[in-house]
């Protein structure tokens, strides 16, 4: 599987579980750790949980186990480390205080597919 279809399946998994506002930003040649960067926000501790569980979930039914698990339990920032794929679910406030996005500003935006109830703006 490439880099790009672990992407897009950790995207599926997480819109199944309604995971918001998801951004997948290339970041191959501009980070060592991995090719992709998956952002998506929950609407709480628990969802973001569940959003985390069904990416692990997504991926050990293809034989893949997670390099590193981080937050999970904690609920405000689950991240699943794949290798060429690097899952952050925030509880929405948490991804604000952080901005991973503006962090990456210069990372190419891969267009992806997004069901309308998938988008949100300021959910607070």
């Amino acid at each position: 599987m490439t880099s790009k279809q672990q992407a897009q399946l950790a995207l599926e998994a997480a819109l199944e579980k309604k995971a918001l506002n998801p951004l997948l930003l290339q970041v191959e040649g501009q980070a060592s750790y991995t090719d992709y960067i998956l952002l998506l926000s929950g609407t709480s501790d628990r969802h973001v949980q569940t959003v985390a569980e069904a990416v692990i979930e997504a991926f050990a039914r293809k034989k893949r186990r997670p390099i590193g698990i981080e937050g999970i339990r904690e609920g405000q920032w689950a991240l699943i480390d794949f290798g060429d794929v690097v899952v952050h679910v925030f509880y929405h406030a948490a991804r604000e205080f952080y901005d991973l996005e503006g962090l990456w500003c210069d990372a190419p935006r891969v267009a992806i597919e997004v069901p309308a109830e998938s988008h949100a703006g300021q959910m607070y």
